[in-house]
């Protein structure tokens, strides 16, 4: 395979290389919404949701909705997107696979083509592989989505949950959004109907409960 790669070139590589244009424009906003109060970046949200139904692909957002994102983990969870997760993002963004080792942030990545997605209104499925980090991720990267306008629930077995700002909100647990840390928090993280979790914008939950939900849904 070394001697392909040398001969073809790493095909990974190339995409790369294709991705960091992209990435560049993300950085290049970091300084204007930076500059924004908490509500006008909200407002920019918004707008950029009324802007999915004037683009043709929702490529032409991209820059725009992950320098979002970035910004408003800054402010909520106190983490800063970088370069690699952006590429992740947008490889995911585009039906593609990403691979990222342990460490390099693959939850906040997911929060990226997540949004931009969910901006079309027509709701997304983050799927993990228990139950724990769907509670878990889901009221962590919650404060993200809230931040920016856009609901966020959960599914779990025989319940679901939905991110409410307001839900025991005098526990901050700042130590699990300064470290990531494994301890999933009840704060913000309120039980709910099932269905008013799958109606959230983005949905966290595992593919067990994914799949026989919609088994369920189509026998009834």
């Amino acid at each position: 395979m070394s001697n392909f790669f040398k001969i073809f070139g790493d095909p990974n590589e190339k995409i790369i290389k294709k991705i960091l244009p992209v990435v560049e424009k993300i950085n290049n906003l970091e300084k204007q919404y930076q500059g924004l109060s908490s509500d006008q970046l909200k407002q920019e949200s918004i707008l950029l949701k009324q802007k999915t139904g004037e683009v043709k692909d929702l490529e032409d957002l991209l820059p725009e909705a992950f320098a979002l994102v970035r910004e408003a983990a800054k402010r909520t969870i106190n983490q800063r997107h970088f370069d690699v997760q952006f590429v992740g993002g947008v490889v995911l963004h585009r039906g593609m696979i990403a691979e990222m080792k342990t460490g390099e942030g693959k939850t906040l990545a997911a929060t990226l083509p997540a949004y931009l997605n969910a901006l079309e209104g027509k709701g997304v499925h983050i799927v993990t592989v228990n139950d724990y980090l769907a509670k878990r991720d889901m009221v962590w990267m919650g404060q993200i989505y809230n931040a920016l306008g856009l609901s966020a629930g959960c599914i779990v077995n025989e319940s679901g949950f939905v991110y409410d700002s307001l839900y025991k909100s005098d526990e901050f647990d700042k130590e699990r959004d300064l470290t990531g840390s494994f301890k999933v928090v009840e704060n913000y993280l309120r039980p709910a109907q099932r269905k008013e979790a799958y109606l959230a914008d983005i949905t966290y939950g595992t593919n067990n409960e994914f799949g026989f939900d919609y088994l369920r849904d189509n026998m009834v």
